[in-house]
């Protein structure tokens, strides 16, 4: 086993990502940012404070509900340049991904998602001098907006120097969507014990985990090279392109489904499935399968299932949360979009918690309390 197999469950705070310590940042930016609502009313607009928390914020302005989301890639980027200079571009699946990882926080809200704006910040100007790789980030980046029906607006492209290491580019990016004025932003103020819990597959590590992923890679012998059981390199299977899951969130409200909430599967896990902040028990009775590269990097990490479901998305991309007997319906929506889907569980009465009983795992805390009710 590696040193990051020995270390176990402490294995994601050595790679540099400690949620706690993140989770309480996000509670005190929240408490400041209420104090700013005001502001919005001086332009003729007003805040929606119950978004606070939420993936996206929701105000008003005029007639129109807007959503507003800020969203980075983290460091994925480093494995598609070490993946790159093996031989092999990955530069437009890692776009990709930073798009997918903004609209699919847009789009829990029921946001329809308008404009992407990107930020590509390297540490000297030098990056871009690797045309391949500059002309993959932008042919990804602009597959990804069409693929979300949206527009890219522009961006920024500072070069940051000490700030950001010379070898390496930061991708991120905002956007801004539309709720249609005849439905209100789905905040989980309809969520309820009943509710059912369908889960959409993930395509493998995403936009979390990637600074896990590596501390593995350093520590083993042919690095992002080495084959999974599948054949497949670590490095490629890292790096296959995100789901995007706007479409299908568009679908299921323009069908008139009563989806009550949505929830993006990154950072956290199935933690994220208890991000409403309620009282409530979301109870976890099917699994979708775990991707091959995900289980390489929990066996490779040596994390329990616990910590694993609680940090990775284990094949488990996106949640959606709908009265019951409509979870099937929202499935079948999900196959007409080549996506997996299943009904994975329903919501309960009872403590704040994620019970996932396929693995005998309970997830519960003070975790993920972000919003101002909080």
């Amino acid at each position: 086993m590696s040193s990051a197999g020995k270390r176990g469950d402490q294995a994601y705070r050595e790679a540099g990502v400690d949620y706690a310590v993140l989770d309480a940042g996000k509670r005190l930016a929240v408490s400041a940012a209420l104090g700013t609502s005001a502001q919005l009313e001086r332009r003729g607009g007003r805040a929606v404070d119950a978004s606070r928390g939420e993936p996206a914020f929701v105000f008003q302005l005029g007639d129109q509900t807007l959503a507003f989301v800020l969203e980075g890639l983290g460091t994925k980027s480093i494995i598609a340049r070490a993946v790159a200079e093996e031989g092999r571009n990955h530069f437009a699946d890692v776009a990709y991904d930073t798009v997918a990882a903004i609209v699919n926080d847009l789009c829990c809200v029921g946001a329809r998602p308008l404009v992407v704006n990107a930020y590509f910040s390297t540490g000297k100007p030098d990056w871009f001098e690797h045309g391949d790789w500059h002309e993959q980030l932008i042919e990804g980046w602009f597959r990804a907006c069409v693929d979300a029906g949206c527009a890219w607006g522009g961006g920024e492209s500072p070069s940051l120097p000490e700030l950001v290491n010379p070898d390496e580019i930061e991708l991120a990016g905002s956007a801004i969507g539309v709720i249609p004025a005849t439905r209100a932003p789905i905040l989980g103020r309809e969520l309820e014990a009943g509710n059912e819990i369908v889960l959409v597959a993930s395509t493998g590590l995403h936009a979390n985990g990637a600074s896990l992923a590596r501390m593995v890679a350093s520590e083993l012998a042919d690095g992002y090279a080495t084959r999974l059981a599948g054949g497949e390199a670590f490095g490629e299977a890292l790096l296959r392109p995100s789901h995007i899951y706007s479409r299908l969130v568009e679908a299921a409200l323009d069908a008139g489904l009563p989806v009550t909430y949505m929830s993006h599967i990154t950072g956290h896990g199935l933690l994220k499935l208890m991000r409403p902040s309620r009282e409530l028990t979301y109870r976890v009775e099917r699994l979708l399968p775990v991707p091959e590269v995900l289980e390489f990097l929990v066996d490779a990490a040596g994390m329990t299932a616990k910590v694993a479901y609680s940090t990775l998305n284990m094949g488990n991309g996106f949640a959606i949360y709908c009265a019951r007997g409509a979870g099937e319906q929202i499935v079948a929506l999900a196959g007409e979009q080549g996506l997996s889907a299943i009904v994975g569980g329903r919501v309960e009465s009872g403590p704040r918690r994620v019970l996932i009983d396929p693995l005998g795992v309970e997830l519960a805390g003070e975790q993920l309390r972000l919003g101002p009710d909080s």
